[in-house]
């Protein structure tokens, strides 16, 4: 009775504040346009996405039956972390089940106790989690300030130093100065582990990443998903060779998961070939991100996800709900979801979107938008 008291409180302090969360399924023939979800390239619905996972799932089977290390190593995952690894210009690349995973695994196993983890303020919540487990010393510094990241490496002493940024940030929508830190990093000795979860298919030269655009740089390791733009699920490691083979051996969330599944891992591997064939894909977000970030007075993005403060967490919820009624899904973040405390409409610029329905999502959002803050 003592902890279902406790859960009751939590629930009613919950909705008290109007963050209480529940869970609505989508139905397969949803007509409600999706400015929600992180499918940027519209590429999970793409024919030669579908029909390479159903084949996987055919020949393989539905799951990878063991962990890499045991059986679950196919000779998907091998395509998928070559290709992966040539369209970002890294060395090499390991495949894991989720983005989740990518980033624990890449952080417990580089930092511990004789290290020092030097974090942004708005990491996404898997490197907080990744930097906690590490048991290494963490010194949070402010958003995308690239003097506190100076001075905390130059105080770091002999400590070997790990730095944590986003390129493209997951609520806010603003990108890191990815190439100023990789040369404090580099001056310091230190690496810079960059999350490319909301960069890769949409930021830099053809969606290759802004990690792409530094070229060769050791010191820099990157991660990714294939569930954003490329419409699928798992995540990736990617930076030197060496850096491959000490994750095989060191990563615990790599070493004791069970294997991506074949399916999951065909469909990534065909949408990164899509985005290699069609570079006008991640025009295309670009192009409908600066339009829309304009229509709602917000700071535009270099990738695909903006993000509209609102003046209460009720007032999100309300304005997202104005949104479904109108036929357009948007994300809603609320504390403790979002960095800064700001309850935020998130919504996200989508490539496969017919032009009709872009224009009309943006018609209503504008008119949303504009009533909510008016209101404020």
């Amino acid at each position: 009775m003592r902890w279902q008291a406790w859960l009751a409180e939590q629930r009613e302090a919950r909705e008290q504040a109007g963050l209480q969360r529940v869970l609505r399924p989508r139905s397969a023939g949803d007509d409600v346009i999706d400015l929600a979800g992180n499918d940027y390239l519209g590429l999970s619905a793409h024919p030669d996405v579908r029909t390479a996972a159903a084949e996987a799932a055919r020949v393989w089977g539905a799951g990878s039956g063991a962990s890499r290390l045991v059986t679950g190593t196919t000779t998907l995952h091998g395509e998928l972390e070559d290709e992966l690894a040539a369209f970002t210009g890294r060395e090499a690349a390991l495949v894991l089940s989720t983005g989740y995973h990518a980033n624990l695994s890449a952080v417990t196993a580089l930092a511990d106790r004789d290290c020092l983890i030097v974090s942004d303020a708005h990491v996404h919540a898997s490197l907080i989690d990744a930097a906690r487990l590490s048991r290494a010393a963490v010194e949070v510094v402010p958003h995308n300030d690239v003097d506190a990241v100076r001075t905390a490496l130059a105080e770091a002493g002999a400590r070997r130093a790990v730095v944590l940024t986003e390129s493209v940030y997951s609520v806010l929508g603003d990108v890191a100065p990815v190439a100023e830190l990789a040369d404090v990093c580099a001056e310091h000795g230190a690496l810079l582990l960059v999350d490319e979860a909301h960069g890769l298919g949409v930021a830099g030269t053809g969606g290759r990443g802004l990690v792409s655009e530094l070229g060769e740089a050791p010191h820099v390791v990157m991660t990714a998903t294939s569930s954003k733009s490329l419409g699928a699920m798992g995540g990736a490691v990617l930076g030197s060779a060496e850096l491959v083979d000490h994750l095989i051996n060191r990563a615990r969330p790599f070493i004791f998961d069970t294997a991506l599944a074949p399916a999951p891992t065909a469909g990534a591997l065909a949408a990164l070939r899509l985005v290699r064939r069609h570079p006008e894909l991640p025009e295309r977000v670009h192009r409908r991100t600066a339009q829309l970030a304009h229509r709602l007075g917000t700071p535009r993005s270099a990738g695909a996800v903006l993000s509209v403060p609102m003046p209460t967490p009720r007032g999100a919820l309300a304005a997202q709900a104005e949104a479904h009624d109108a036929g357009v899904r948007v994300g809603c973040f609320r504390p403790p979801s979002v960095p800064d405390e700001v309850s935020r409409l998130r919504i996200t610029s989508q490539a496969g979107l017919s032009d009709d329905a872009w224009a009309h999502a943006v018609e209503v959002l504008a008119g949303i938008v504009d009533r909510h803050q008016e209101e404020a």
